[in-house]
């Protein structure tokens, strides 16, 4: 193989490296943020109706962090796992 090529050829793969970290750090970040917000405006909402804020939105907090941190652990098992 050419020396130019394997320069290229590893220049590339570099790149696919550095796009699949990213790939990764992104869909964590996105499924925590929408884990948390879900389980916020959900309690936010039930406090609204029920009469007994702050006590759902927190517990609507703490659900939400508590699925964002399953997420994260199902996530990365996947990702080890390929």
């Amino acid at each position: 193989m050419d020396p130019d090529q394997e320069r290229e050829s590893q220049k590339t793969k570099e790149r696919y490296t550095i796009a699949k970290g990213l790939s990764m750090l992104s869909q964590i970040g996105f499924s925590m943020a929408a884990c948390v917000c879900v389980g916020v405006f959900l309690g936010r909402f039930l406090d609204g109706v029920f009469h007994t804020a702050p006590v759902l939105l927190l517990v609507g907090a703490l659900l939400g962090s508590g699925a964002a941190f399953k997420v994260l652990f199902d996530i990365a098992k996947d990702w080890n796992d390929k």
